[in-house]
């Protein structure tokens, strides 16, 4: 082969590398492109979870408890007094029928009458309703029982147990670990001695999740049903057997009730003492009386006061002769 078979076949391959060397460079050039425009593609979520984090509520961590105020944990109590009329002119049907009212609102709302207690007669007669209803329903539930008759009293009050709540949750977890790994010593115990302690440990620990789950019910049973207390009365019952105004019959009425009052304060302390006074003053009387016989068997007789006098005694001596008197 010539010189210039030889220069052609060089330069043949001197293309050939020039190319595969350009092949190579634009491959890798194309992954380091590919590559660096997926990296902003991995990275965008765990940038967008770090903003949201900070934009959404609730989202700052895992284990953060939304404490929003239509999240948090508030339980509501109320008392109500009020005063109804009565039925065909009597009270005590009209305070009977708010009762009935009230008790059949309760059970359509969801809720259920936790206490009812009715005393006394026509113009004093009272019903006291112990009503629990779902808290989303209580303050409208009590508008509507205030609507019954003529509100007389309104007492409302709320108590914020959230903190309380997530405490609670926090410790029955940690409780909940707690007895798991007491159960998997027990489980691995090889002697009776670590049997019998374990077992023990395991039974502590128990009680005290079941006393802390025990919290938590009555805390959601209390946010979760509002307790509220209505009375309705017949008439005024506030001043009912109260005299009113001035003269003499209110001045004795008011003074045989005063009077009536102090005796049965009176019986009501001498009941009291009696059974101390019979302990104490039976042993006292028959003392008494025993010594009282003992003196007088050994006391001596006194001298007779009647009778013959013995002679030469005082009584016989004779009276003395009066001096005389000078003469003038």
């Amino acid at each position: 082969m010539g010189r210039r078979g030889r220069a052609g076949t060089v330069a043949a391959l001197g293309l050939a590398v020039s190319l595969l060397a350009g092949c190579s460079a634009s491959d890798d050039s194309g992954g380091t492109d590919e590559s660096a425009a997926r990296a902003p593609a991995v990275d965008a979520p765990a940038g967008r979870a770090a903003v949201g984090g900070g934009t959404e509520p609730g989202s700052a961590g895992a284990g953060a408890p939304d404490l929003r105020v239509d999240q948090r944990a508030i339980v509501y109590t109320g008392a109500l007094r009020v005063q109804v009329d009565g039925v065909d002119g009597s009270a005590r049907r009209g305070v009977d029928a708010a009762a009935r009212r009230a008790v059949a609102a309760v059970t359509a709302a969801g809720g259920f009458v936790g206490g009812d207690q009715r005393r006394g007669v026509d113009a004093d007669a009272e019903a006291e309703l112990e009503l629990r209803v779902p808290a989303a329903r209580f303050t409208a539930f009590v508008d509507e029982l205030a609507g019954y008759g003529r509100q007389q009293h309104r007492e409302v009050r709320t108590q914020d147990v959230t903190e309380e709540t997530v405490d609670l949750d926090a410790r029955i977890a940690t409780q909940r670990a707690r007895v798991d790994s007491a159960r998997k010593l027990l489980s691995r115990a090889t002697s009776i001695g670590d049997l019998v302690s374990l077992e023990n440990e395991v039974a502590r620990r128990e009680a005290d999740l079941a006393s802390l789950e025990a919290r938590k019910r009555r805390l959601a049973d209390l946010t979760a049903l509002s307790t509220i207390t209505v009375t309705f009365v017949g008439g005024d019952a506030s001043t009912a057997g109260e005299p009113t105004g001035t003269g003499f019959l209110v001045g004795l009425r008011a003074g045989w009730q005063a009077f009536v009052a102090s005796v049965g304060v009176l019986l009501t302390v001498l009941g009291a003492l009696l059974p101390w006074l019979v302990a104490l003053g039976v042993p006292v009387a028959l003392v008494l009386v025993v010594r009282r016989r003992w003196r007088r068997r050994h006391t001596a007789p006194s001298a007779p006061t009647g009778g013959p006098r013995p002679p030469g005694s005082a009584t016989d001596a004779p009276p003395p002769v009066p001096s005389a008197r000078s003469a003038p």
